[in-house]
């Protein structure tokens, strides 16, 4: 996406499975979403400047002075300030709560009660799993209603979510039954995995885990996206814009025919502006909210589109499949070792006897989720490198096609951070280990200045 600022802040689209921890499969699609963050994206951070260098060296490039493209008026820049604090320690508390979670099921030796339990009755061995991971879910997904009740809180009292509190708790009910439904079976495969092989179990899931999540991009739009929101044709709403966007795909070769244009209902729940493509294959489709359609002109939502369609054709979902497949071989195979010496010197205080117990598969879940939260910030790097390129793409496309590209990419960056209260200088470490995308202010910065036609010149990816 080109909005969505970082992946904790849960806007615009509840996200599926909905807690990291919650099932093994969920370390794989999460490490996905990380490193494939510009793909499917949800979030936005800094540049790493060395790469903002290069890539303001072409023709025409200038250096873009801090804070001169995107601004706010001084009453919402108090409000984007303190947002900005609430953001970032709901991003990371979650995840920290999420891991001390964990960890308190094994301290305590809930885990292992909860296993007892179901042993004694139940004896059907495959019942007693289905009904010890059912319990584990649903208990991760309480232990973290509370701090998605704060962010909801949070966005309601800054004007960012209209959303009624019936239709929030509706939202996360349906993510509970989605998590359940489909963690408890993964959750039960799984242990049966790391039963069946208990030295090589990880290569086994880390092979399991690349047509999931290849899965997850293709079911995201057909079957998870409809259980959130709206969606209609958007030739039905708005065939102007349908017809502008055409020009965008023919430009850009990409292949959405006008059936694949649909339009968001957003303005049930958010009064925030996005536009994406999402889905691979036959399920790949344009998305417009409703809030941007007629909000921002149809200029704007052309660069916010064909930044989406730079993704697709620089071939980024492809590349990010293919660097979480390798981050995943490496994570899977440190964190299977990790897991099953942490089991040998703390087993016993937690009684559990072997990693391949129902106990052992939570101690593994434990490690997995320290370190989808330690990797997020390399995670992030690419996706930031990924969110630039498409910067790039989306306003070369648009040339030729609207009048001023560069004022076009400006007032749509600005127009999506007043909207979602962006504050415009993030603090370093926040981009560092939150940010997927880079800031507004430098996203604006940027596009001020890129004019590589001046002088005769051409764009990167387009050479006309």
């Amino acid at each position: 996406m080109i909005y969505l600022r970082r992946r904790h802040s849960g806007r615009g689209r509840v996200k599926f499975p909905g807690h990291v921890a919650v099932a093994f499969v969920a370390v794989s699609l999460l490490t996905a979403a990380l490193f494939a963050g510009a793909a499917r994206a949800d979030a936005q951070a800094d540049a790493p400047q060395a790469a903002v260098q290069r890539s303001q060296g072409g023709p025409g490039s200038k250096a873009a002075p801090p804070g001169q493209a995107y601004t706010l008026p001084p009453d919402e820049l108090a409000k984007a300030i303190n947002l900005s604090r609430i953001r970032n320690f709901l991003a990371f508390a979650g995840g920290i709560w999420g891991i001390i979670f964990l960890w308190l099921l094994l301290r305590t030796r809930a885990a292992a009660g909860v296993e007892r339990w179901t042993e004694r009755r139940v004896r059907r061995r495959w019942l007693q799993g289905v009904i010890f991971f059912l319990l584990l879910l649903i208990a991760v997904f309480l232990a973290g209603l509370p701090l998605d009740w704060f962010g909801q809180f949070a966005s309601r009292s800054y004007g960012i979510s209209v959303q009624s509190w019936r239709s929030w708790l509706g939202d996360e009910g349906t993510s509970l039954g989605l998590t359940v439904a489909v963690g408890t079976p993964l959750l039960l495969f799984f242990n049966r995995v790391v039963r069946r092989w208990p030295r090589r179990f990880w290569f086994a899931c880390w092979l399991i885990a690349l047509p999931l999540m290849v899965a997850a991009v293709f079911v995201q739009p057909l079957v998870i996206d409809p259980l959130f929101n709206k969606f209609e044709p958007l030739a039905t709403t708005d065939p102007v814009l349908v017809q502008q966007l055409e020009k965008v795909v023919h430009r850009t070769g990409i292949e959405i025919p006008p059936n694949r244009m649909y339009l968001m209902k957003a303005s049930a729940k958010t009064n925030g502006l996005n536009a994406y493509v999402t889905g691979i294959g036959s399920s790949k489709r344009i998305v417009v909210w409703d809030t941007t359609a007629g909000r921002i002109p149809n200029d704007e939502i052309l660069f916010v589109f064909a930044h989406e369609t730079g993704h697709y054709v620089l071939h980024h979902i492809a590349k990010g499949l293919l660097i979480s497949a390798a981050a995943i071989f490496f994570i899977f195979w440190i964190c299977a070792g990790l897991a099953a010496w942490l089991v040998r010197h703390r087993g016993r205080r937690w009684d559990i006897d072997a990693l391949s117990s129902r106990a052992g598969l939570v101690a593994l879940l434990l490690v997995l989720s320290i370190a989808g939260f330690l990797i997020e910030p390399l995670g992030n790097a690419v996706s930031r490198h990924f969110e630039h390129q498409a910067d790039i793409f989306g306003q070369e496309a648009i040339h030729g096609i609207v009048p001023d590209p560069q004022r076009t990419s400006v007032a749509a960056f600005n127009a999506l951070g007043r909207a979602w209260l962006e504050i415009p200088q993030p603090g370093a470490f926040v981009v560092f280990w939150l940010y997927s995308h880079p800031s507004i202010e430098q996203r604006a910065n940027f596009a001020a200045h890129y004019d590589p036609w001046a002088d005769g010149g051409h764009g990167k990816y387009f050479k006309k």
